[in-house]
């Protein structure tokens, strides 16, 4: 990591203001001091417990006042602060139509006053004003290289401190933690990493679930992005045989690039809702054995002007973190098919995203989930962007026998009074979801009248049931009509 050159870089690029986005408020201090010292420049500090202190001098000022955010920024103006100040937590004061001109006359000032304000905090936006006067700065995150070392070093000192006992482990294992700790800080994946040792001074693999879960806990990114932890194996989806095949046929030249295949970009599942979409999304990240993340469209948006594209830029960040991963957005016709009424987020969200496909290079699978083809852009749903549109249909006869297997041998039901070739034949038209609840509702009634489940009153209860063929058959057959000449059958 180049980190201190970089920042070194732009101190010296004589930009007024830095913005620091980071929870590592103490990294980001001690990389200033380093460059402070080497530049020979003041270094000074100002929180609002603190008020502003040298944390080293050359002109031997180092008396820590002006706790007041305004009477600070006055003193710099006044031109008796040269060097770098640090301002910690300054964003509850920027919304101040005061703090913002002090800033900016500080700002337009450089060259008299030789004076750079670095602003630190977890989170900070500055006014448009500001903006064109800043530069942002962003850590680096570790590479696995480094997140191995970082294992190993905690395992260490874990073994010194109890009479050198090693800590458990083995390669797999290990390998899987180190990869579920990538888009982490090194300080968290430290504090994680220290966690998962010190209860039993092993590395297992509860240690990685747990350590995944804390992780994206961590990311705090607001139920728009989750880990999924159960990624069903293919074995689980009933029939979709040529999305089977054609993801089988795939597999190497995803997970090990280094050849001169193309590496693939991701699939659209266009279907009914219940079809089997979502459940085909987990399970292409078990096939693969990756890291699934789900991204939630409809989440994504926010009121504020420029917060949705913000929270849209930070997912895919996130996403090419922790590659090589399963990038699954749910319903994505919800984030963009917005209309005319959103003040235009769906178009900047849509734009974000056909440049963050077109130029990404990381190893990030995108499976693109969507009930209504019609209300997708066709820039998206072009050749290019993703390599092939499947439609999920209803499932054929086999297809269903096999559905209504898993799910009765999943709830341990005795299959020896059920004929489940006739349990197919009866839920003709029945979408997979349906096929489940039916089984579900059987459950329940039999344990209400205290029966056993039996063939009759499964296909009694599946001829109670109106399926989603009937009730919405015209939105189906258009949905087919589009597909026909336009998708790949997943069956």
């Amino acid at each position: 990591m180049n980190d201190i050159k970089d920042l070194e870089l732009i101190l010296l690029s004589k930009i007024p203001l830095i913005v620091i986005e980071t929870f590592e408020e103490q990294r980001a201090l001690d990389m200033l001091s380093k460059v402070a010292v080497k530049r020979f420049l003041n270094l000074y500090n100002w929180a609002i417990t603190s008020g502003l202190r040298g944390s080293f001098t050359y002109d031997g000022s180092s008396k820590a006042e002006f706790d007041n955010p305004e009477a600070v920024l006055q003193q710099i103006k006044q031109g008796k602060h040269s060097g770098i100040v640090v301002l910690c937590d300054f964003h509850p004061y920027l919304d101040d139509p005061k703090i913002q001109r002090l800033l900016k006359d500080i700002a337009l000032q450089y060259e008299h006053l030789h004076c750079t304000l670095v602003l630190i905090s977890y989170k900070l936006e500055l006014p448009a004003d500001l903006k064109r006067l800043a530069a942002h700065f962003q850590f680096s995150l570790p590479c696995e290289e480094q997140l191995h070392n970082l294992v190993l070093e905690e395992a260490r000192n874990w073994a010194l401190q109890n009479k050198g006992q090693r800590v458990q482990t083995d390669n797999n294992t290990l390998n899987a933690l180190v990869k579920n700790l990538k888009g982490l800080s090194i300080s968290d994946a430290r504090r994680l990493v220290r966690g998962a040792i010190i209860d039993d001074g092993a590395i297992n693999a509860s240690n990685v679930k747990e350590v995944s879960k804390a992780k994206f806990e961590l990311m705090d990114m607001e139920n728009i992005l989750s880990y999924e932890y159960d990624t069903s194996h293919f074995s689980q989806v009933g029939g979709l045989s040529k999305l089977k095949k054609w993801l089988s046929d795939r597999r190497k030249a995803f997970l090990d690039p280094e050849h001169n295949l193309d590496c693939p970009k991701g699939v659209l599942l266009l279907g009914v809702q219940g079809g089997g979409k979502s459940l085909a999304a987990k399970a292409v990240a078990g096939m693969w054995q990756v890291p699934l993340l789900r991204l939630d469209m409809g989440a994504l948006y926010n009121k504020y002007i420029g917060e949705t594209e913000r929270n849209l830029r930070a997912t895919l960040r996130l996403a090419d973190h922790v590659a090589p991963c399963v990038l699954w957005m749910d319903e994505i016709e919800k984030a963009l098919s917005q209309g005319n009424n959103d003040n235009g987020t769906s178009l900047r969200v849509l734009a974000s995203l056909l440049t963050w496909m077109a130029e990404r290079k990381s190893q990030v699978f995108i499976v693109a989930t969507a009930n209504n083809i019609q209300q997708l852009p066709s820039e998206l749903i072009r050749k290019g962007r993703l390599d092939e549109i499947f439609f999920v249909d209803l499932p054929q006869l086999e297809e269903r026998e096999t559905i209504a297997l898993i799910h009765l041998e999943k709830r341990n039901i005795p299959l020896d009074n059920i004929d489940v070739a006739l349990i197919a034949k009866a839920s003709e038209g029945f979408t997979g979801a349906e096929i489940e609840q039916a089984i579900v509702s059987t459950l329940y009634r039999a344990h209400i009248d205290q029966k056993n489940i039996t063939t009759p009153l499964l296909i009694d209860e599946i001829q109670k049931t109106r399926p989603i063929s009937l009730t919405k058959a015209e939105d189906m057959n258009a949905l087919r009509a589009w597909a026909k000449e336009r998708a790949v059958s997943a069956h």
